[in-house]
This record gives structure tokens, sequence and C-alpha cells, in this order.
């Protein structure tokens, strides 16, 4: 059979037409870029904001620092650290008077050492001088040890306010209670949340107080507390007036106090003989800081 040479012109014209792209295609195309590239976009600004919004962090476990005791309490039991009673030897120049004295003095000086003679009822030898070594250790309360000196003594605290208000907004952000003590009345009188209108206010027996306290020694705001106290209705005419701090604030400022001290090259706190803390405002609150820190060591 005799074949053409010739292609069909009919393929020929679908073939050029399924190689061309369309208008369509390429609007299209070009649609759904854009569409890849905003959703990308979109979705990277999600992420950004989200690292702003969102905090992710560790909790924190809350550490209470206690001090540890320093320094002297009840004296053990013992010959070689206690004190010792002389030996009947040791009395011997009092039971014999040196001087000349009437028969009235004689006798009142015999009647005193014969009671001193009765008194000593020990364990102790009645014929032996006295051995013992005597009480060696420092004043204080705990067990044998360098004396410390104590947060109550080491402490003082410098408020700063321009009023009343902002003194009060202090105290209460750190949930300090102010109390009037003595003045001829039995229990502590209580007053706190001065910012919140009428203070709040307590009474309660001085003996179950165990809470840090601390009261004024000087400055302008030392009137301030009893200016609260009236607006509590409490009187403090001839009462001593006091701060107390709850556990939570004095276990602040003791971290405080130890990362201040560290920073100088001071790891305890028998080393710091005074700690002076000021407040400034943080936030929408306040905070304190170490204003002066002075140690044992004068070289630090």
């Amino acid at each position: 059979m005799a074949t053409s040479s010739k292609s069909d012109p009919h393929l020929n014209a679908l073939g050029r037409r399924g190689m061309i792209v369309s208008r369509y295609d390429q609007v299209s195309g070009l649609l759904v870029a854009a569409i890849i590239f905003v959703g990308f976009f979109v979705l990277l600004m999600f992420a950004i904001w989200l690292t702003q919004v969102l905090k992710f962090s560790t909790q924190a476990i809350p550490v209470t620092i206690v001090e540890e005791d320093f320094g002297r309490g009840e004296a053990a039991e013992g010959f070689e650290r206690s004190l010792e009673e002389p030996g009947l030897e040791e009395m011997e120049e009092l039971l014999e008077p040196q001087i000349e004295a009437n028969l009235e003095a004689v006798t009142d000086l015999v009647s005193s050492q014969s009671a001193s003679l009765n008194s000593m009822s020990t364990s102790f030898s009645a014929t032996s001088k006295g051995t013992g070594m005597g009480d060696s250790r420092a004043a204080g309360t705990g067990g044998d040890g360098e004396p410390h000196i104590p947060r109550w003594e080491r402490w003082q605290i410098q408020y700063n306010a321009d009023n009343l208000t902002v003194y009060a907004r202090q105290l209460d952000f750190f949930r300090i209670e102010v109390g009037a003590a003595g003045g001829g009345v039995a229990d502590v009188e209580y007053a706190k949340e001065f910012s919140q209108g009428k203070p709040a206010r307590r009474a309660g027996p001085g003996d179950a107080e165990d809470r840090l306290f601390m009261s004024w020694t000087s400055g302008a705001l030392k009137a301030a507390d009893r200016a609260l106290l009236s607006r509590a209705g409490i009187s403090a005419a001839g009462r001593v007036i006091l701060q107390f701090y709850p556990p939570a604030t004095e276990n602040l400022l003791a971290t405080i106090e130890l990362q201040y001290a560290g920073q100088n090259g001071v790891t305890h706190v028998k080393e710091i003989r005074r700690t002076v803390f000021g407040v400034r405002e943080s936030g929408d609150g306040f905070e304190y800081f170490v204003v002066d820190q002075i140690y044992r060591n004068a070289t630090i």
C-alpha cells in the first residue's frame, strides 16, 4: 500500500497546541506560588509572636535560708568545762578573819561564811583544791562555735517614699504588719493592708509572736507607722511601734543579702556585720536591694 510522506496537518496543529502553556495556567501557577509564600510568612510571624507571649521556664523550687546557730547555749555537764566551786582548803582564809573587828562584825562574818559553806552541796570532793578549767565558750545560742550577729541586729532597712500613700503601698507589697505593744495593753495590736481603704485590724498575745520584727531608729518616716495605726483606730501613744515581717519576706531579704555578699567573696553570714537594705520601684511593685554591707574583716 502506498503511503504519503506528508504529515497530517491536523495532527501537527494538535501537537503544537498541546505544547503551549495557556495564560490560565500561568495565572493559576502564580496564585498558588503567592499563596504558599504568604502562608509561610504568616506561619513565621505566628511563631515569632508565640515566643514573645509564651514563657517557657523551669519552675524554681522555693528555698528557705535557715541560719545556723553559733555560740553557746546551755552549759554541758562535766568537771572540765564547768565552773567549779572552791574546796574547803581555799576557804581557810575566809574562816579565819585577818583583821580585828568588834564582836558584832565577827558574828555577821561567821554567819555569812557558814551560810556559804552550807550551800556548797556539790559532787566535788570537800577536801580538794579546785580543778575545773572554767568555761571557755563564747556567749550566744546554740553549740560551740564562733558567735554571729543575728538578723534583727545586723539588718537595717531604709524606706524611701515621698508620701504616706507610697509608703503604705510598700508595706502592703511586702505583706508587713505594723503593731503597737505595751502602754498598759496586754495584747499586741496589729494593722495591715493600709492601701486598701480602711486597714485590717487584729490583736494577739505577744508570747505567740515568732516573726522577725523591727523598729524605727531614725528617719522621716518614723512617724508614718503611728499615722497608719491611727487610720486603723489603734492608739500608739506611749507604746512601742514594731514592724512584723512574714517568713517569705524575711527569706527574701536573707537571699538578697547572701547574693550581694557572694559578689564580694563572702560565703557565710557569720562574716557579715551589718547589711543595709533599700526599697525601690520595680515594675508594678517594689523590690529590696542592698545599699551597703559591712564585714567583720575590715580588708574586704
